[in-house]
């Protein structure tokens, strides 16, 4: 199927545009730490990440308003930092410590920040999509024009929620956005040998509601798709679903290298079209950014991530006493 076209030209604010820059490197310095930091053996179990998808998770909720929610995947670094989460308490949870987002008891797969509309990743394939469609309906009763937004992969398609949701959705026209990643695998397979038919945006057309695809690689391509799908729920068109096809460099966690079931040059091919250079290059070619401050940005990340490293070493783990503190059950 035909994927659309990104608008052409950096039609942005610079400020904006820079965001957009900041947030993708912010999130690959973030998974490239993590992986150090899972080798290292300074944190509890594995570690799913996103490196190679950061163009969608910004793209996406670059649109986004604050008191806007998301719901996030196994795979959601990507996704909190998109949204305004801050590195800092996100490594303390990642490393069990107790200034981390959940008082280091959500672990990498369950940070969550309310406060900036983050209601949680989940380790759950599909897991979100129910608790989406309950803060689009609650957006609906409110009036204030607020959106939910559902990240999910290609793993999730088949999962019988986003049935159950999407015709609930589409019946009472809730604003809700289905952003699916589609990194071509799930888990150990490909994507294509379990996905019928002409995949997710079909399907969500049959359900009557809008579907879009768009190269998830392209920042500005996500950003002006999702921001017309946003505008549309706003003024009660209901909800709609956006493909972003993309691709993770790693494995499906930290443990496995990812090369085992899939081919070295399916892999070399993907990283030729890397977001980040793709969209560093446009923003100096066409002067938004120099050489220089692409120096600097880089170096400014970096260093806010060896920094959140070196705080949440030194941070102590929760007490054992508050282990039925913080729980709903």
């Amino acid at each position: 199927m035909a994927q659309n076209k990104p608008r052409p030209g950096l039609d942005l604010e610079r400020d904006t545009l820079l965001e957009m820059y900041r947030r993708m490197l912010t999130i690959r310095a973030f998974e490239e730490t993590v992986f150090d930091v899972y080798r290292k053996g300074w944190m509890p179990g594995l570690a799913h990440l996103s490196d190679g998808q950061e163009a969608t998770a910004v793209g996406a909720c670059m649109p986004l308003r604050t008191d806007d929610t998301i719901t996030s995947t196994h795979r959601g670094h990507g996704h909190i930092i998109a949204k305004g989460g801050r590195v800092e308490p996100m490594m303390a949870e990642v490393m069990g410590k107790v200034t981390g987002y959940c008082r280091g008891k959500g672990g990498e797969m369950h940070i969550a920040d309310v406060s900036l509309g983050i209601l949680g990743a989940n380790g759950i394939v599909g897991g979100g999509l129910g608790i989406a469609a309950g803060s689009a309906f609650t957006a609906k009763r409110e009036g204030k024009g607020r959106v939910s937004v559902a990240f999910f992969g290609d793993g999730a398609i088949n999962q019988g929620i986003w049935y159950e949701t999407a015709n609930i959705a589409v019946l009472w026209k809730l604003p809700l956005i289905y952003v699916c990643e589609n990194n071509q695998y799930t888990e150990f397979t490909n994507s294509k040998k379990l996905i019928s038919g002409e995949g997710l945006v079909a399907r969500a057309r049959v359900m009557g509601m809008k579907g879009v695809e768009v190269d998830g690689n392209d920042v500005l391509a996500v950003y002006h798709a999702m921001q017309e799908l946003v505008d549309g729920a706003r003024k009660g068109e209901g909800p709609a679903t956006l493909v972003c096809h993309t691709f993770r460099y790693g494995g499906h966690h930290s443990g496995e290298p990812g090369t085992a079931y899939r081919p070295k040059e399916e892999i070399e091919s993907w990283k030729k079209r890397d977001p980040i250079p793709l969209f560093e290059a446009k923003l100096v070619e066409q002067k938004i950014i120099t050489p220089q401050d692409v120096e600097s940005i880089h170096d400014e990340v970096d260093k806010r991530l060896q920094s959140s490293v070196e705080v949440a070493r030194q941070d102590p783990f929760p007490n054992v006493s508050e282990v039925t503190e913080h729980v709903y059950s």
